[in-house]
């Protein structure tokens, strides 16, 4: 078990949480969630011990171990991999080194034969001799393939640390596991083994996501932070939101009904406190009426923006032609030979462990890439809106919101400008932020206003929920399924996925799988193939490597 006890945190002036009283307990999965700034984060920090609370207490179980996703993808960058993921239990690889140690002495002493077998005996107790193993394991089942395990941190790319930086949370069966948003950066064949893991592990998680789909397969509690306050709800994430809803509507409701037995109680006292034979009853329903008291429902902190794109004018059937594309990046056919033609109803996800290759054919067809071969034409009744990956050049001046925003509006009224601002919650002041010192969910706020102010009957989204909160997500994936236009996009979101594609476009070395189906009817037909077709590329690209 592990609690928080009267926690509060202070910073400055501001309480970001006060008086907190929560208690995790064992074999159950623990969905923490609250608006961007809510201290999610925050919270976790706080109960792995890495932050200190202004009063209050973390109470652990005594003999529980905690294990954290570690957040910094540098740190372990002269370590082995395999040596990594053990270190996530530190007693179990001290124990290693420790023993390590001994046998390489030349001088082995009566003292070191003592110590050696106390360190056995424990190390047997840990079930230490299935520790490369169980720590080959994890990693294969995320998909850091075995001749990657002996290499340095140093030498793996980005993804794969961070899959290694997860196996080492997960390894040796901690009693309480603190994961801050552990499927960022994962491939569907990696996510979709760690939702196994998670339904199948025992002990207590605490879990920070902004993935809605992965919080409801996992979860059997919501934590959700706000007010400074944390609430639990039984359930996962859908009927965490279905319950607060219902809750809002039934104190909605029986205000509703206070108003109208306070109007009535106000009206017979207007009327009769100056009749001497019903003086007696309005007293009585005077008295009545000072002890209602309606009750003080507070809107949520959360804010959601309203997301609208409106196309300026409709589109033709001829749409996009791509013929013969094949493009090679250091070295690697990222691309090779791909083909489609898109009509005027499609709104097509590109999926696919490639993450490269689907850019690159972005990249491509907004023209920010020549091909090697083959050409690509947009119809003359199209126009494009861009959501890059990568928007750094973007932010690279000093021009403030509002100012940033107007040099792509076809209208020059800063009045014009500022209402797609405030429906992306840049109200009053905050239009005068300079654009380079902007957070990372504020800067694709900024991008979607751009792409709402363009008037595109066409968008192209390279994974557009990096960065947002929940709230983001949610008015994102209400605009992309309103939209009226043709929509290409990639996105590690389930439920945007399932939700807004009718046409699944799969990369897979470099060539297309093209259908016309939906995420969920996609997965449930070729999940099998398409897990041995991911791990094909990993060998593949390791063998070119």
């Amino acid at each position: 078990m592990i609690s928080a006890n009267n926690v509060t945190l202070r910073l400055g002036k501001r309480a970001l949480f006060e008086d907190v009283n929560i208690k995790f307990t064992e074999g159950n999965c623990y969905g923490l969630i609250g608006a961007n700034g809510a201290g999610k984060s925050t919270f976790l920090k706080i109960l792995s011990g890495q932050l200190e609370p202004t009063n209050g207490s973390i109470f652990i179980t005594p003999g529980q171990r905690l294990s954290v996703l570690e957040q910094d993808h540098f740190k372990y960058d002269d370590e082995v991999v395999l040596d990594t993921v053990m270190m996530g239990n530190a007693r179990l690889f001290e124990i290693m080194q420790e023993k390590d140690a001994i046998y390489a002495k030349e001088d082995f002493t009566e003292e070191d034969g003592i110590r050696a077998a106390e360190l056995e005996s424990e190390f047997a107790n840990m079930n230490g001799w299935e520790a490369e193993s169980d720590a080959a394991n994890l990693l294969n089942g995320l998909g850091v393939e075995t001749e990657l395990h002996y290499k340095l941190m140093k030498d793996l790319n980005g993804n794969e640390k961070v899959k290694v930086l997860l196996a080492r949370a997960l390894f040796g069966n901690p009693d309480i596991l603190l994961l801050d948003e552990p499927t960022n950066h994962l491939d569907l064949a990696a996510i979709a083994w760690l939702e196994e893991f998670l339904i199948e592990f025992e002990n207590i998680v605490i879990v920070v996501s902004h993935d809605r789909y992965f919080l409801n397969k996992v979860c059997t509690q919501i934590a959700d932070i706000d007010y400074s306050k944390i609430q639990l709800y039984s359930g996962n994430y859908d009927f965490w939101y279905e319950s607060s809803q219902l809750l809002i509507r039934q104190m909605k409701e029986a205000n509703r009904k206070k108003e109208e037995k306070i109007k009535e109680l106000q009206e017979f006292i207007q009327r009769f406190s100056a009749n001497a034979s019903k003086s007696k009853q309005a007293t009585s329903r005077k008295r009545a009426l000072e002890k209602i008291q309606l009750d003080d429902i507070k809107p949520s902190s959360r804010k959601y923006p309203y997301i609208d794109f409106r196309p300026e004018r409709e589109i033709g059937n001829e749409v996009l032609t791509v013929s013969h594309i094949s493009k090679t990046i250091d070295g690697r056919k990222v691309l090779d030979d791909v083909s489609f033609i898109l009509g005027h109803n499609d709104k097509v996800a590109f999926v696919g462990s490639d993450e490269l290759a689907k850019t690159t054919l972005f990249q491509i067809l907004m023209g920010e890439m020549e091909p090697d071969e083959g050409t690509y034409k947009w119809g003359v009744t199209t126009s494009q809106a861009y959501f890059p990956k990568d928007s750094s050049k973007e932010f690279d001046n000093d021009l403030q919101i509002v100012d940033w925003l107007q040099q792509y509006s076809p209208i020059k009224d800063v009045t014009y400008v500022r209402g797609f601002l405030g429906r992306m919650l840049f109200a009053g002041d905050d239009g005068a932020k300079k654009v380079r010192v902007l957070s990372g969910g504020e800067k694709v706020r900024c991008l979607l206003s751009k792409m709402m102010i363009s008037g595109a009957n066409c968008l192209v989204f390279d994974e557009p929920t990096n960065h947002l909160d929940m709230e983001s997500i949610t008015a994102l994936n209400n605009g992309m399924i309103k939209f009226p236009g043709v929509i290409l996009f990639t996105s590690r979101d389930h439920q945007i996925v399932q939700t807004t594609a009718n046409r699944i476009i799969e990369i897979i070395n470099g060539k297309i799988v093209d259908k016309i189906t939906t995420y969920d009817e996609y997965l449930a037909s070729d999940e099998m193939a398409m897990k041995r077709q991911i791990f094909q590329v990993r060998d593949e690209d390791a063998e070119d490597n």
